[in-house]
């Protein structure tokens, strides 16, 4: 019998990809183990496949399809973006790596009809409407689904499948598509593949996305990521750049250029040193906007830049920018080309016009991708850009994209500068701080994110924690009713608590006089244990949020102020002493929980209760999805 996935495992292998042909192998055997052998084939299960940005997630994908048609799935149907050029990247890389399947493009219906089922069928389909309309047609035409499963494997699972129509009790288009199609199959397995998890995460089980179970890879060795990049306050690699709007680099020429000319110059630098030592592409993207007439500018200016250039081998301004580049490119990497020479090929390849500007984006969408896999280049696009597209050596990032209401996923989907075939000592990336400092708080959210997925937590109980100027995705993609969200900085208390053992709680405390103490985040959640309320105070949510904080950090610490005696009414707007709510506002990076034992006065019966009060870190939103949404 066939064995699919070791047949491409090898291929693999024999492309000299060994260590991601054992990831691959890894991935589909876990996956396979826990989920595809057990499934009853009488049902429709979603899952998601989590991994980093051009992490290999395509690779992984081919691999699980491969896995599973050892294990009876015939049918595999593998969604796109609505994008043509990753479209036909897609469906080219299906062709080319899975020959023992029949790979089918969304035009080629016969092909997959006259394969009859001899064979796996890959049909490979934009998510546009009118796509999913036909193939929903195709499928119903004949009777290969009536009687067998189906596997869907959504890419950028995010992007275009979710109902965003959710919060006025209707269904969009595609997402009802989808719906239709899976329903066509006699059992299905709905993959959604993803590098930014937040909406997936965020969906409710009435939705059907929801995943029942979620699979995270860890990239392979040479991947260059969010550590590499944000892992720390300052990093050599990034270049940081004013707080300015992108459009003043490019509609007030009198505007100080903000870093641009400094990166263009950075990259020629890099391409000379690529070039020389053997390489045959080196490649530059600018990201300033969404706005298709601002990729214009962007591309014009460059052009004068360009123009400029020339002369800088004998204008001692313009060659003091590119010593100045140079030093700092030899920082991190000492055994860089010589200047001299690294000035000589620069000179003879603007000369030559041998510097390409390609301009990426909704008009210019069908540019052939091969255009920017050799030369130098110097790419400029926006939304485009943001899913799927994969860049090859790209070294330098200009990036100035600015938002009112930034959205952590889009922003992650920008990152095309992670990836294998970088070099690490020339990576280069020009932001302004503020971008920076969000591209942190992204950063440190998905490491909690990966940290609970891989201690097991069940996908409802994983917290999302964000700065309140950042959102985790599309508002349109949730559902407002379902969606909860704690601020942070902020004291809740339940109005009507129990402690269904008060002795217990004694023994918890005992050891603790009234005072305040630093407490692991483990013991407060065993505290928080011992109090229940049917008043709102959703417990659960609270103890979410620890355990996301400790699967980041298991030694992560909270403080505890600890007070008995306390005479307070039941039903009070208030729980905290002015001293009390003064220390806990002092402490703002960590969990303050606060814990009064009541006299049991003033309309608690006469009971004596230990009543919590906590306060999450910082100026943030902690988002969480209802279970029962």
């Amino acid at each position: 019998m066939m064995d699919y996935l070791n047949t491409y495992i090898s291929k693999l292998e024999e492309r000299g990809h060994s260590a991601l042909a054992e990831s691959v192998g890894a991935t589909a055997s876990r996956i396979s183990e826990r989920y595809i052998k057990n499934f009853s084939f009488r049902e429709n299960v979603s899952a998601m496949l989590y991994g980093e940005v051009q992490s290999g997630k395509t690779s992984h994908m081919f691999g699980i399809a491969c896995e599973s048609a050892n294990n009876g799935f015939g049918i595999f149907v593998l969604l796109t973006s609505d994008i043509s050029v990753l479209h036909t990247q897609t469906y080219e890389r299906a062709l080319r790596d899975l020959t023992d399947f029949c790979v089918c493009n969304e035009d080629e219906y016969l092909k997959f009809r006259e394969n009859g089922m001899r064979t796996p069928a890959m049909i490979v389909l934009k998510k546009n409407a009118s796509v999913l309309k036909k193939w929903k047609a195709n499928f119903s035409s004949t009777d290969f689904c009536k009687g067998n499963p189906m596997f869907v494997l959504d890419d950028e699972a995010d992007s275009a499948s979710l109902n965003t129509k959710v919060n006025i009790e209707q269904q969009s288009r595609i997402n009802s598509l989808l719906e239709d199609i899976k329903s066509l199959a006699s059992s299905s397995v709905y993959l959604q593949v993803t590098a930014t998890p937040q909406a997936v995460l965020l969906q409710t089980a009435k939705s059907g996305f929801r995943p029942f179970f979620v699979c995270y890879f860890r990239p392979g060795p040479g991947y260059i990521g969010g550590d590499f990049f944000f892992g720390d306050d300052s990093s050599p690699y990034i270049v940081l750049t004013k707080d300015d709007e992108a459009e003043s680099l490019v509609v007030d020429d009198e505007f100080p250029e903000n870093g641009l000319k400094e990166a263009l110059v950075n990259h020629l630098l890099v391409s000379a040193d690529t070039f020389l030592s053997g390489g045959r592409v080196c490649n530059f993207l600018i990201h300033p906007s969404s706005r298709t007439e601002l990729h214009s500018h962007f591309a014009e200016k460059i052009g004068r830049y360009l123009n400029e250039i020339i002369p800088a081998v004998i204008d001692e301004e313009a060659c003091d920018l590119f010593k100045y580049a140079y030093e700092k490119l030899k920082s991190t990497k000492p055994q860089i080309i010589a200047f001299p020479k690294a000035m000589n090929f620069i000179r003879k390849m603007v000369e030559r016009d041998s510097v390409s500007i390609l301009v990426l984006n909704s008009v210019n969408e069908f540019i052939d991708r091969k255009c920017f896999e050799e030369g130098i280049n110097i790419i400029v696009g926006g939304n485009t850009l943001g899913r799927g597209m994969t860049i090859p050596k790209l070294q330098t990032i200009y990036y100035c994209r600015t938002s009112k209401k930034p959205l952590a996923d889009t922003m992650w989907q920008h990152t095309r500068m992670f990836g294998y075939d970088r070099e690490p000592a020339m990576m280069r990336i020009y932001l302004p701080p503020n971008l920076f400092k969000l591209f942190r708080e992204i950063y440190s959210t998905n490491k909690g994110i990966v940290a609970c997925i891989e201690k097991g937590i069940d996908v409802s109980e994983i917290i999302l924690s964000y700065p309140r100027n950042l959102n985790p995705t599309r508002k349109n993609v949730l559902d407002a009713k379902s969606v909860d969200i704690i601020s942070g900085g902020v004291n809740y208390f339940p109005f009507s608590p129990e402690n269904p053992s008060i002795e217990e709680m004694d023994r918890e405390l005992e050891r603790f006089a009234d005072g305040e103490y630093s407490a692991s985040l483990k013991f407060l959640t065993a505290l928080l244990e011992g109090v229940v309320a049917d008043d709102g105070w959703d417990k659960e949510k609270f103890i979410g949020v620890l355990e996301a904080l400790q699967a980041e950090n298991s030694l992560a610490q909270g403080f505890l102020i600890v007070r008995r005696n306390r005479d307070i009414a039941k039903g009070t707007g208030t729980l905290l002493s002015p001293n009390d709510r003064a220390i806990g506002e002092q402490i703002w990076d960590r969990v303050v929980l606060t814990m009064y034992k009541v006299t049991g006065n003033k309309g608690w019966n006469g009971r004596q209760i230990w009543i919590p009060n906590i306060k999450l870190p910082g100026n943030r939103l902690y988002f969480s999805v209802s279970e029962t949404g």
